[in-house]
C-alpha cells in the first residue's frame, strides 16, 4: 500500500492538523538553480590524497539581505591558485542542496581580492 501524503493543514494520521514546511524555507537562497554571488572564504577544506580530488571552501554570501554560507567545490582540484580563506570571490554557478547545504560545484569565478579591513 502506497504511502499517503498529506497537503499542508489537512488531518493527518494523528486527527491533527499536520504542517507541511519546505527543507528550506528558512533560507532566502532558492533550493536549486543557477546563482550569481559574492562573498567572502570563510573555511578551506583540501581532500587526502587516498579519495579523489576535490577542494572545497565554505562562503559567506548576502543574498536577499540575509547572510547564507554556501559551499563551492572545484571537483578534480586539489588547490585552486588564488582562492584561500579571506579572499572575497564572485562565482556563478548551479545551486542544489547536499546534505542540506546549498553547494555550487565548478563554478565559474573571479577572484575580487582581501575585503578591506575595519
Amino acid at each position: 500500500m502506497p504511502a499517503r501524503q498529506y497537503a499542508p493543514g489537512d488531518a493527518g494520521p494523528s486527527g491533527r492538523a499536520e504542517q507541511s514546511v519546505p527543507a528550506a524555507a528558512h533560507t532566502a537562497l532558492p533550493i536549486r538553480g543557477r546563482i550569481k554571488a559574492r562573498g567572502v572564504i570563510d573555511r578551506v577544506t583540501v581532500a587526502p590524497v587516498m579519495v579523489p580530488p576535490a577542494f572545497m571552501v565554505l562562503a559567506r554570501i548576502q543574498w536577499n539581505g540575509v547572510r547564507e554560507d554556501v559551499r563551492i567545490v572545484w571537483i578534480g582540484q586539489r588547490r585552486v591558485p588564488g582562492v584561500e580563506a579571506g579572499i572575497e570571490l564572485r562565482f556563478e554557478g548551479m545551486l542544489s542542496r547536499v546534505d542540506g547545504v546549498p553547494t555550487v560545484y565548478n563554478p565559474r569565478y573571479e577572484i575580487i581580492g582581501r575585503p578591506e579591513e575595519n
